[in-house]
């Protein structure tokens, strides 16, 4: 009669692929050698077994010559009616079928890895087989290698991870200054109970919190499409900052640029700022303006990540104006008259410094 692969795999004949695997993977964890030290020669007996039914019920082509003519028929033990050729051979051929077919059965161990999703389940730890290997894990790592399957769950380190999705995500200065929280639509695809694939889309919510920085990552887990033995990719959105009209950021400080003639740069003058948010600074500038002086004012810059309720700085940069001619009144008078200011307040602000 031949081995009966659906009783060894404990289903029915009319299983799905689904049902299948859901034995296999029960049945397989339960039956690994490595799992029954003390009991291993039966335990590989009844893994090869368990390996080959799921084997041939899995693979149509396989399925169909075993239900048509059992198992000696699939190893060409017992030629299949009309088939021809000598009473032992392996080759035989159906209606339905290729021209010829050979049963060559898989490696258990190929099987488990190709199943839960690994190269070589247990491989990479030096010599010996995939078995072999495992225990040999389990050793250096402490633990039984399969003490947190169920005989209903895949190994978590099973399928392969598909590799993340990252969209970059702009935002104005404004929105990372003060926070924000922006929806995000998105489409995709996810697997029903039976496999098939069904489009679906989704809203995604991202807070933004204060101080946020441009290549902050936002990840959603797992929001990738769905596929077979692949778990799905994680969705990443990378924080992308707008450039702004009147501030540039630098770290946690923001650096305003103002501009002014030669003479405020040597008498000084008065900048005033509309802060992002909202208000307006007036920031008197009493001191002598060169080209690299920058006007330092603590505590308006960005707010800090970890700590939104302390800020940066605000740094106030010049860009001087200089006159493309001078007249002669201005050289002998004006200029005159403002260097000897700038001498002036320079001293001044020394004396008040020490």
């Amino acid at each position: 009669m031949g081995v009966d692969y659906y009783k060894t795999l404990q289903v029915e004949k009319n299983a799905n692929d689904d049902e299948l695997k859901k034995a296999y993977r029960k049945l397989a964890m339960r039956w690994h050698p490595d799992k029954n030290p003390n009991n291993k020669k039966e335990a590989e007996a009844k893994f090869k077994q368990i390996s080959e039914a799921y084997d041939v019920l899995s693979d149509p082509q396989k399925r169909t010559i075993y239900d048509q003519y059992g198992e000696e028929g699939l190893k060409g033990q017992v030629p299949p009616p009309n088939a021809g050729g000598a009473g032992g051979s392996t080759f035989f051929s159906t209606g339905d079928m290729p021209s010829s077919f050979r049963f060559n059965p898989r490696n258990a161990d190929d099987i488990f890895a190709e199943f839960f999703g690994f190269s070589s389940p247990f491989g990479g730890m030096g010599g010996g087989s995939g078995m072999r290997g495992a225990s040999r894990m389990g050793s250096m790592l402490g633990d039984d290698v399969f003490a947190n399957f169920g005989d209903n769950r895949p190994m978590s380190s099973g399928p392969r991870k598909a590799a993340p999705i990252e969209q970059k995500l702009p935002c104005s200065l404004e929105e990372l200054y003060k926070g924000v929280t922006k929806k995000m639509k998105i489409s995709r695809e996810i697997s029903d109970a039976s496999g098939k694939t069904l489009p679906v889309q989704e809203i995604l919510t991202i807070d933004i919190k204060p101080g946020w920085k441009k290549g902050t990552k936002i990840t959603f887990p797992e929001k990738g499409n769905e596929q077979p033995n692949v778990i799905p990719s994680d969705l990443v959105f990378i924080v992308d900052e707008k450039p702004h009209n009147f501030f540039t950021r630098d770290g946690n400080d923001l650096i305003f640029t103002h501009n002014v003639t030669l003479a405020e740069a040597l008498t000084g003058c008065t900048v005033h700022i509309s802060t992002l948010d909202g208000r307006t600074l007036t920031v008197p500038v009493s001191t002598v303006i060169n080209p690299n002086y920058e006007e330092v004012v603590p505590g308006e810059g960005m707010p800090l990540p970890k700590d939104p309720t302390k800020r940066g700085n605000l740094r106030i940069k010049f860009n001087i104006k200089f006159p493309t001619r001078l007249t002669a009144d201005q050289k002998s008078v004006q200029i005159q008259k403002a260097l000897r200011l700038a001498t002036i307040l320079e001293e001044q602000r020394h004396q008040i410094l020490y």
